[in-house]
């Protein structure tokens, strides 16, 4: 659904491209690190006594999961229970 007339559409883009690359990668990054809490927190709604491993887990399957087959997930969850 896009409800932005392209008018408007076209002054935010004139407004994002006239940031710097670096301006325009911490607000990217930014971004990521909200939806990162955002994620974690409904996790620990979910399951308050979460793993931290389980937690990187299911942070990768929310994020990555639909990214990779059934056989690539696995071996990335395997790394994901002895990473530290």
């Amino acid at each position: 659904m896009n409800d932005t007339s392209a008018s408007m559409t076209s002054k935010y883009n004139k407004l994002i491209m006239a940031k710097s690359g670096a301006e325009r990668l911490r607000m990217g990054c930014s971004m990521f690190d909200t939806a990162k809490k955002i994620v974690r927190s409904a996790i620990l709604n979910q399951n308050p006594k979460i793993t931290a491993g389980r937690m990187k887990a299911e942070l990768f399957l929310r994020f990555y999961g639909g990214e990779f087959s059934a056989a690539a997930q696995e071996k990335i969850l395997k790394g994901l229970r002895y990473a530290k």
